[in-house]
């Protein structure tokens, strides 16, 4: 008997709430409900539909929208490349975990969004302190990530490589970089997530345009369905550029065993209980020699 498709099903779930949010989230605000939050002070869901329909419309909307998103390419990219290279180079490297690990250790704690006034004296125009922040925003998550992968993994992959003749380069060709993989995009996914936050904070205090730029615009002249767009505009942004993260992991990483959880054609769990009722063969027993024995 065939089941119905198990991700239609799973969009639909996901439409039915994101429909049912925004409902509450309109009635709330157009019946003026103040018991303990005031949604009486919110643009309604139609208020901000419009809004954003004017916001199409114009030029300056789709302005911000190419600046935010060239910030963010530019230090993000920066960052999965030198946190990757730092990442692996700090793990492998005792000598550069000596030079560089206690400075990066001090350094990662800050707040990115507390360097915009070193941004602001370090770099000569606003841009280029932006993408610095967006850059630092990522790089550490993603260095982190890259260093627990790498020094996760099992020393017999490379013993292996090294016996068949391999140098250091093939091990960071064929063990390193493959192996570290998961733990790479999982830094990568939440250095994207940290850099959206981190961007358009910098853009409310030194950008000149940009969508928090616009955002903080909106907010010093209370047109609360303008601030309510740009947030609207953030999430989808983060969420897009998030999701392409992910997807370019997974198909990197497709040689990988799925978890039950993960998206893709299902066991029939007749198959997962004949697989786990198999017999296990047993393990030859190994020569113990005399010495070991005394």
């Amino acid at each position: 008997m065939n089941r119905p498709a198990r991700p239609a099903a799973r969009y639909a779930l996901r439409a039915v709430a994101l429909t049912a949010a925004l409902g509450l989230w309109q009635f709330l605000t157009s019946a003026d409900v103040d018991l303990w939050l005031r949604f009486s002070q919110f643009p309604t869901v139609t208020d901000v539909a419009h809004a954003l329909a004017d916001r199409l419309a114009g030029a300056d909307y789709w302005r911000d929208l190419t600046d935010s998103l060239t910030r963010i390419l530019g230090g993000f990219l920066l960052a999965a490349v030198l946190g990757v290279a730092g990442g692996v180079l700090t793990a492998r490297s005792r000598l550069a975990e000596d030079l560089l690990g206690p400075l990066l250790e001090v350094v990662r704690p800050i707040p990115a969004i507390a360097l915009v006034p070193v941004a602001i004296l370090l770099f000569p125009s606003n841009e280029q302190g932006i993408v610095f922040i967006t850059f630092t925003a990522a790089f550490f998550p993603v260095l982190v990530s890259t260093r627990h992968a790498v020094r996760a993994l099992t020393p017999v992959w490379e013993e292996a490589v090294l016996t068949m003749g391999g140098g250091r380069w093939r091990v960071l060709a064929s063990v390193v970089l493959p192996g570290a993989l998961p733990g790479v995009f999982g830094g990568l996914s939440v250095g994207i997530g940290v850099s959206w936050i981190c961007v358009i904070s910098a853009e409310m205090v030194s950008g000149q345009y940009g969508v928090g730029y616009r955002t903080w615009q909106d907010y010093t002249v209370l047109d609360y369905p303008g601030v309510f767009v740009g947030m609207v505009t953030i999430g989808v942004l983060g969420w897009l550029t998030s999701t392409a993260v992910e997807l370019l992991g997974r198909r990197l990483t497709r040689w990988l065993p799925r978890t039950s959880y993960a998206s893709g054609p299902r066991v029939p769990r007749r198959t997962r209980e004949v697989r786990s009722a198999a017999p296990v063969a047993p393990r030859p027993q190994e020569d113990v020699s005399h010495d070991q024995l005394v």
